[in-house]
């Protein structure tokens, strides 16, 4: 089920931490990473960098911005 919620262990520069959202967003966060060349440490890592709230929040707004600018859906 993509609703169900997920807590993922991620190294983001050089620290491990959990990131928790749902599994739909893991599997768009991943393919973001791969169309991008990045892993999906260095994606989340990109976001915590510039990010100015909470990382699961960003990494869901980055999803959103893959729809919006085309690089996720159809």
């Amino acid at each position: 089920m993509s609703d169900r919620i997920r807590k993922r262990s991620v190294m983001i520069a050089g620290h491990a931490t959990s990131v928790t959202l749902e599994e739909a967003f893991w599997q768009d966060l991943r393919l973001l990473a791969r169309r991008r060349g990045l892993s999906l440490n260095a994606l989340i890592g990109g976001v915590d960098a510039a990010r100015r709230g909470n990382l699961s929040s960003a990494l869901r707004l980055l999803v959103l911005d893959g729809y919006r600018n085309g690089e996720l859906g159809s």
